[in-house]
């Protein structure tokens, strides 16, 4: 698994946006998230930030006429998986048996069908 970096908070909202939208281009990702924003972000922070996102390898990036589309060249699951694996190594890290001694008991505080699944799906 690919150890991804962490993304900033405009990153992983433009990110979420590709994912959704599959392909998406600036104007629809700016026209996207200018309707959940209380400040709308400008069609060229939101082409920086993608041009960033793209130089990084989270986005490929293909001319088509006069516009550029964008589709994840990291699968939305993909990227959480690494970042949950990352950020879990650091809680170990910092706090050892404290933070596996609460992960265990909200573990034991699952309902017993979610407390298999996941045991399933660690299996994997």
């Amino acid at each position: 698994m690919p150890n991804h970096p962490a993304l900033h908070e405009l990153e992983t909202k433009i990110m979420s946006e590709v994912w959704a939208q599959e392909e998406a281009t600036v104007r629809s990702v700016t026209d996207a998230l200018a309707l959940g924003e209380d400040a709308p972000r400008s069609y060229t922070t939101i082409l920086t930030v993608m041009r960033r996102l793209d130089s990084k390898g989270f986005l490929d990036r293909r001319r088509e006429g006069k516009k550029d589309v964008y589709v994840a060249a990291v699968p939305r699951e993909e990227y959480m998986q690494a970042r949950s694996e990352a950020e879990v190594d650091a809680l170990v890290d910092a706090y050892g048996d404290l933070v596996l001694t609460e992960f265990a008991r909200r573990f034991s505080q699952l309902e017993p069908a979610h407390r298999r699944a996941l045991q399933r799906r660690a299996k994997q």
